[in-house]
């Protein structure tokens, strides 16, 4: 690795954390190497503003206890209460500026990097970060029309082995809404929180 020290960068509404992300952390700091994975719950992502996101304070506390226990996983609230709008391409200079001498690596999914090209200012980001990139089930990547459109993007790409574990949080919102399990979607401890707080019940 040369001696450089890389982070890695997952960011996401964590609205809840679910074992996907774990996954995904896991395998890139593994695969590449990182000193530390930060979990980055976002404030109110443009993307999702018609969505129903519980407060960041109960979305920091679960993301909290969903990564408790793993020495290099921590939490930054950078993300979490900053002035809108929450662009990832605004994010990465705060982060290279708190974490100074860290290569950065940006963790998603391969879904993430299909719709890259719709994210703000796609192209400083991949100036600004190397991406590392988990497969989804069904997210096909056209390299030629994601590389027109992100000029770089290959070459700033790593793919990571692991498996494609089709979770999202938005399934599992609907599911604790209708009152059905949680278990084995997310960690033991994110169930029983939001179970404690009735989050999500329609």
């Amino acid at each position: 690795m040369g001696g450089v020290k890389r982070l890695g960068l997952l960011g996401g509404t964590f609205n809840p954390p679910h074992l996907g992300h774990l996954i995904l952390g896991e395998m890139a700091r593994e695969q590449l190497g990182l000193e530390r994975v930060l979990f980055l719950p976002a404030g109110q992502p443009p993307h999702k503003e018609d969505e129903t996101i519980v407060t960041p304070a109960h979305r920091i506390a679960m993301t909290r206890l969903a990564i408790g226990g793993n020495p290099d996983f921590d939490v930054d609230n950078a993300d979490a209460y900053r002035p809108a709008p929450h662009h990832t391409v605004t994010l990465l200079p705060l982060l290279a500026e708190a974490y100074p001498g860290y290569e950065l690596w940006l963790l998603i999914g391969g879904d993430s990097l299909r719709d890259l090209p719709e994210w703000h200012r796609p192209r400083e980001i991949v100036a600004q970060a190397q991406l590392a990139v988990l497969p989804r089930p069904g997210a096909t990547i056209e390299w030629d029309r994601l590389e027109e459109a992100v000029p770089g993007v290959r070459a700033a790409t790593c793919l990571l082995e692991g498996p494609s574990v089709a979770i999202s949080s938005t399934r599992i919102r609907a599911w604790a809404a209708a009152g059905r399990s949680l278990r084995y979607l997310v960690p033991e401890a994110v169930r029983s929180y939001i179970r404690r707080n009735a989050l999500y019940q329609g």
